[in-house]
């Protein structure tokens, strides 16, 4: 996650007068850990997460008694333990989401041989919580569930700021204006006609890695969070032509996953 935003998002819970801040800064300090990171010590921990190291130190031993955070002492650093892992199975196996709409996806992945995904927004960045990747090529295999990708550049992101409300849009559009090395005014034009894709002719597309196309619609159900569906193929076809072969598969998804959740909260 961006510094600016991830600041701006912990600034705003710490100054809540209805949360708990220790318990608001335990969390933080767990999503300090990253993929690709295996051991932070207290002053890396206190740095990603913006408090203090005395803070850290205290918060990080009580997470070792929850047996959130293992200690290594050794190199006097921590890492993320198990019962972390089982708390994320736990939530995937337990959704009814993911049990009425992955196989409606693995069955539309299997008969197509593309990829398909399914997404939700934390913060600034989208998470997978489902992913079906069918590419001949077993190296770009690589998006599993819970993955991070970001919002600004994927499809998936897009159609999320398409039909979140106008404050938050503003919000997470203000952040990704922040961020180094972009050009906000080419960046902006294509997040605006992806949102206006959305609007006009339910999806929208982008190509965010070297020959991907991802074609992504927003799923807005009553009492649930935005959740977001999306088609990928690796190809050398433009992005246009590879949402018109996709995008109507791609709604009838979504439009598959509607009814299935609807029966699901009947």
């Amino acid at each position: 996650m961006n510094s600016v935003s991830a600041s701006i998002s912990r600034r705003r819970h710490h100054e809540d007068p209805t949360l708990n801040r220790s318990l608001v800064r335990g969390v933080e300090i767990l999503r300090a850990f990253q993929p690709g990171v295996d051991l932070l010590g207290n002053g890396e921990i206190a740095e990603r997460a913006q408090l203090s190291r005395a803070t850290v130190s205290r918060l990080t031993q009580t997470l070792v008694e929850c047996g959130m955070l293992e200690y290594d002492r050794a190199r006097r650093a921590y890492r993320l333990a198990a019962p972390v892992l089982s708390l994320a199975h736990t939530m995937r196996t337990g959704s009814p989401v993911l049990g009425a709409i992955a196989p409606l996806m693995r069955e539309l992945a299997e008969r197509m041989r593309i990829n398909v995904g399914l997404a939700t927004a934390d913060r600034d960045e989208m998470v997978y919580l489902e992913s079906f990747r069918y590419n001949r090529k077993v190296a770009l295999r690589n998006v599993v569930a819970g993955q991070r990708v970001p919002m600004e550049l994927t499809s998936l992101g897009r159609a999320h700021l398409a039909v979140v409300d106008d404050k938050e849009r503003s919000t997470l559009l203000a952040q990704f204006r922040q961020r180094d090395g972009i050009d906000w005014h080419r960046l902006r034009e294509e997040i605006d006609a992806a949102m206006r894709d959305v609007n006009t002719k339910g999806c929208c597309a982008a190509s965010w890695q070297p020959e991907v196309v991802a074609i992504a619609a927003p799923l807005i159900l009553p009492w649930r969070p935005i959740y977001v569906l999306n088609v990928s193929v690796r190809t050398s076809d433009s992005i246009s032509a590879t949402k018109k072969q996709l995008s109507g598969s791609l709604l009838t998804l979504c439009e598959k996953a509607k009814n299935a959740l609807l029966t699901v909260d009947a």
